[in-house]
């Protein structure tokens, strides 16, 4: 069993539905009493969210090196940044930590793919919305076109995320909006929704939308499970 190494606290609400996917996870799969074998490096995540406002990404990218190099140093296998905006600087973490990464955009890519579809559209922080980090390995990796909605919709959910649910707080205001904001990009053509936030998924379940989801926490989690397990 291969030891999976988490990068989390950004935020923590959506950290710890990882560690729960996660376990839940090998629980099912091996039965019995069994968990899984992580290590997991918890970051501030008021420190995080100021220096992607200030454009500070040399910094971030210095801070979650330092973290893999302990989660490696701890004994991990494979790594996981648990969130999606930070995979803007995913590529300078695995080059330096010196360790294999699942890479969140390459699982929805696979998700998507498998479910046939080839236009979705996405939520998610203006960062993921709005620059070619996530959008761009879709298309080039995937052949995904990708919908975002429009710019006053982006400024919504980016203080949704950052104002609510990244401070635990569930609207059911918010669920609306997000869920109208949804309704335009399947009008758009958009042929499923991928929640490119991982706190979005505590504010919209598929039962909420007339859409297939695509929850960006639960597959990147349910993905390392299966990487720990390949050599049973």
């Amino acid at each position: 069993m291969k030891v999976i190494g988490l990068i989390g606290g950004m935020s923590w609400n959506s950290t710890l539905q990882y560690y729960r996917i996660i376990n839940e996870s090998f629980a099912w799969k091996l039965g019995d009493l069994h968990s899984a074998r992580l290590v997991l490096y918890n970051l501030d995540f008021d420190e995080i969210q100021k220096a992607q406002h200030e454009d500070r990404w040399n910094d971030l990218a210095d801070i979650l090196v330092d973290a893999g190099n302990a989660v490696r140093r701890a004994g991990a296998d494979f790594l996981l940044i648990c969130t999606n905006t930070m995979h803007k600087v995913a590529e300078d973490v695995e080059g330096k930590a010196g360790l294999p990464m699942l890479h969140i955009t390459d699982v929805i890519g696979e998700a998507v793919k498998e479910r046939g579809m080839y236009r979705i559209g996405l939520l998610g922080t203006k960062f993921v919305m709005k620059e070619s980090f996530y959008q761009g390995r879709l298309r080039d990796r995937f052949d995904i076109e990708v919908l975002v909605p429009e710019e006053d919709n982006m400024d919504t959910i980016h203080h949704i995320i950052y104002n609510e649910l990244c401070k635990g707080t569930v609207n059911a205001s918010s669920r609306r909006i997000c869920g109208d904001i949804i309704g335009h990009l399947v009008d758009q053509g958009a042929e499923g929704i991928v929640l490119g936030c991982t706190e979005l998924p505590l504010l919209i379940r598929p039962g909420d939308v007339n859409t297939s989801i695509f929850d960006t926490t639960r597959l990147h989690a349910e993905a390392a499970v299966n990487l720990a397990l390949t050599e049973i």
